[in-house]
């Protein structure tokens, strides 16, 4: 399969001459790659079992893992669940268009590969403007999770999509790089208590000023569920080409990791903050942000992952952040990158 780039002229405008060609793509029953706020999302017809199929096997993803449905209007919500809870309503007038996916009862008119066999479905409403113009060109809910292959750190370039997906997917739509970095916030809007099962661009801190309270799944503390309700509540993440280790301590410990990896000839690479870049006697480093800026630690941080090769570097460092606010979405893709988690207590 031949994959077509497109950088369109008018990313807002649904008649722009490369959105109508990725649009006739997807109404074909193809996948077609675009950006979005968080990251690049590989999408289908929510609504076509064949077409969502290619985004499985594009991705080599497991297929019990449920895929976030993307809409551009609030009557497409309607055309994809039984009702919408009051709690969803105050969600979406809050946060939509923006990172947040709402779960909530499936009607049935998704796909069922979409919703891995659960009676729920995950669904939000992307705030890009390349991303909303392809959604009103397309006229349909769009299945998309993020487009890499299954596995790999989430794509926030249009190169990094060419990267893992070239020959596997009909077109990649180039709307430069993403804002948010990190995927969504999915939140379950089935429960009385609403329950957080993804941390993401929203944060906890701000869910609580629009509800009286919000709970965290217990599967983000470690235990994992047989039929995941949300992606990335299961399986291998966000992991870079060579072993990632994350360190969790002062950075005097950190230090010490990593000069005793060198003294075993290690070729070590390291993800750091700047506070701790700047006491390194070491490089290769990337600096992903400020610890004071978790949001720019996001932002940066699947590009920073990606960044180093096999054939580079033999280990990865990279060293734990706060897990205030954003800091908690930062914090769950480095614990699922990581083959090994090294504390100092």
């Amino acid at each position: 399969m031949q994959t077509k780039m497109w950088i369109p002229e008018n990313p807002s405008d649904p008649k722009d001459a490369s959105i109508q060609e990725a649009a006739r793509l997807l109404n074909h029953q193809e996948v077609v790659a675009f950006p979005t706020e968080t990251v690049y999302g590989l999408g289908a017809d929510a609504t076509n079992e064949k077409a969502v199929s290619g985004i499985f096997e594009a991705k080599g993803r497991p297929s019990d893992n449920p895929l976030i449905v993307h809409v551009s209007n609030r009557e497409q919500v309607d055309l994809m669940v039984n009702h919408i809870p009051d709690v969803a309503y105050s969600l979406m007038e809050a946060f939509w268009p923006g990172p947040l996916t709402l779960i909530m009862e499936s009607n049935g008119a998704a796909a069922s590969n979409v919703t891995a066999g659960l009676s729920t479905i995950g669904i939000r409403m992307p705030n890009h403007p390349l991303a909303l113009a392809l959604l009103e060109a397309t006229g349909k809910p769009l299945a998309a999770p993020s487009a890499n292959r299954s596995g790999r750190p989430s794509p926030t370039k249009a190169g990094h999509v060419k990267q893992d997906l070239d020959g596997r997917v009909a077109g990649i739509l180039d709307g430069g790089t993403t804002g948010v970095g990190l995927e969504s916030t999915v939140l379950d809007c089935t429960s009385d208590v609403p329950v957080i099962l993804r941390p993401g661009g929203i944060t906890k801190e701000q869910l609580e000023e629009v509800l009286p309270h919000v709970a965290i799944d217990p599967a983000l503390a470690g235990s994992e569920s047989d039929k995941p309700k949300s992606p990335g509540m299961k399986y291998t993440h966000y992991a870079p080409e060579s072993p990632l280790w994350l360190v969790e301590g002062e950075d005097d410990f950190f230090i010490e990791q990593l000069e005793q990896l060198k003294r075993d000839g290690q070729r070590v690479g390291v993800i750091a903050s700047h506070e701790l870049a700047g006491k390194l006697d070491h490089a290769p480093v990337i600096r992903c942000g400020s610890r004071d800026q978790l949001s720019e630690v996001a932002v940066k941080l699947y590009d920073a992952l990606r960044e180093f090769k096999r054939s580079e570097v033999d280990i990865i460092l990279t060293e734990a952040f706060s897990e205030k606010g954003v800091g908690a979405a930062v914090m769950n893709r480095l614990r699922k990158a990581a083959v090994q988690v090294v504390s100092e207590d």
